[in-house]
């Protein structure tokens, strides 16, 4: 059995390390288990999930809520309405754009949805641009970059391909359809598509009435799509994710499908699962759950409020997930990530908007009269942090290999708190020169700041060697690591 050599060897170090009254020891051991050590390069690591970490005392991993900064798009023109969603937003250099569903609620049962295109220079404030390439509902002065495939229309997923070499012609890619299979678009520039084949790509799934979440993996060398599908377990039908891959975009292997470790059995309907755009090997989902027995509106109040009755049942959350590749999600925060109400759906990719900020949007109040996309905002790499009070504690991470001479951390500290950095060999002994008392004090609001010891400011010499970090904070956020 491994012995609990940070226990023996932070009691009094600890102490005059927090420099505050003596806490009860809650040691979490999140892996006993004796692995080769990760060589994470000099990737950018976050702490959503417990890849890095070994051993939490007396603080956790918590997860954030993003802030809600109002409405940013309504689906007022005549060719949307308020069925319009399934929302996929992507940053091209400068430019946002933005792609939806369009679904007025009079021709609901007509099949006639379209794919909608806004654009914007901040991910703000959104035009819709008159395009021309469609007459839709007796003019061709609207924002439709296709029409005339409502099987595509309803849910589909457009990316921009970052496979090396990748054809320019096609620069984006897209992937949609229905109970007839997902079909596969190219475009140069995101607004003129073109469909691959009059057959469908990938017919193996079912039930494909939902958005879906395809894009190209650098980790994996792969495309990878999501999907829902239905399962039953227990005599109870489930919605849940599948999972298929493809080398070329065109021949997709047969799916899978995902698990979600030891957790309760719940419905999810999309999981608009992207690579973050700061690290990309690893996966954010945020997917919608949906809870209907939770009835939110009475049948009086959704006649008076012309809410669709189908919907008016419907109540859904946004919660966070995470995946590193494979047919697993992580699901380390169970509680919702975006606040729950009636028929809300984030949609698909996280986008930076400012120099420490990124946004995400959510599809609020599908199928009622107010049907709108309403942008939140994090920090940047904000999802969750190892959190620890103010009366402090530590986190020690497991055996890991990385590249580079400096160690930069993304966090913040009350005025009285603060995060100290020890460095210690794969044993837990600590290594000469980066000893806790020799490390800078770390304070304030940082997305990048560097570690540093008085002996031995950089890490050249440890760089490609096997070390766990072990980290001491007081009322104290950090949110991700990097070396380089």
């Amino acid at each position: 059995m491994k012995q609990n050599i940070y226990l023996l060897r932070s009691g009094l170090g600890f102490m005059a390390a927090l420099l505050f009254t003596t806490i009860p020891a809650e040691t979490q051991i999140l892996d006993e288990g004796d692995t080769a050590p990760a060589d994470i390069g000099s990737r950018l690591e976050l702490f959503v999930d417990n890849f890095l970490i070994e051993e939490l005392n007396n603080v956790q991993l918590m997860l954030h809520k993003p802030k809600d900064e109002g409405p940013v798009l309504f689906y007022d023109k005549p060719w949307e309405g308020p069925f319009s969603g399934n929302t996929t937003v992507i940053k091209d250099g400068d430019l946002f754009r933005l792609y939806y569903k369009g679904w007025p609620q009079e021709i609901r049962n007509a099949n006639l949805e379209t794919t909608c295109y806004a654009e914007s220079r901040d991910g703000i404030h959104w035009t819709k641009p008159d395009l021309g390439l469609y007459t839709v509902q007796g003019t061709d002065q609207n924002n439709v970059v296709l029409a005339d495939m409502y099987w595509v229309s309803f849910n589909i997923s457009p990316f921009l391909d970052t496979r090396e070499g990748v054809d320019p012609s096609e620069r984006y890619k897209a992937l949609g359809g229905d109970f007839l299979g997902l079909y596969a678009f190219t475009s140069p520039d995101g607004i003129h598509w073109n469909l691959v084949s009059q057959d469908p790509v990938y017919i193996k799934g079912r039930h494909l009435d939902a958005q879906v979440s395809p894009f190209w993996s650098e980790e994996e060398q792969q495309y990878i799509c999501y999907y829902r599908k239905w399962i039953r377990v227990d005599g109870k039908r489930y919605r849940t994710i599948g999972r298929t891959t493809s080398k070329d975009f065109i021949h997709w292997t047969h799916p899978v499908e995902m698990e979600y470790g030891d957790t309760p059995r719940e419905q999810i309907a999309t999981t608009q699962t992207h690579p973050y755009f700061r690290a990309p090997h690893i996966y954010i989902a945020l997917a919608a759950r949906l809870r209907p027995e939770k009835q939110e509106k009475s049948l009086e109040e959704a006649l008076r409020q012309n809410t669709d009755l189908t919907y008016s049942k419907e109540y859904s959350d946004g919660v966070l997930m995470s995946s590193r590749g494979g047919n697993r999600f992580d699901r380390t925060f169970m509680e919702p990530f975006i606040q729950s109400s009636p028929s809300n759906y984030p949609a698909l990719n996280v986008v930076q908007t400012a120099r420490e900020e990124m946004s995400l949007y959510v599809n609020q109040h599908y199928g009622e009269p107010n049907s709108r996309l309403q942008r939140y905002t994090l920090r940047l790499d904000g999802f969750a942090s190892v959190h620890a009070s103010g009366r402090g504690g530590e986190m020690i991470t497991k055996p890991f290999r990385f590249t580079g001479k400096t160690l930069y951390l993304n966090y913040t500290t009350s005025r009285s708190g603060f995060i100290k950095v020890e460095i210690l060999n794969p044993e837990g002994k600590i290594m000469k020169g980066f000893e806790l008392e020799k490390t800078k004090e770390l304070t304030g609001d940082n997305i990048r700041k560097a570690v540093s010891w008085e002996e031995s400011p950089y890490l050249a010499k440890l760089s490609g060697q096997a070390i766990r970090l072990r980290f001491v904070m007081k009322d104290a956020d950090l949110y991700s690591l990097k070396f380089e």
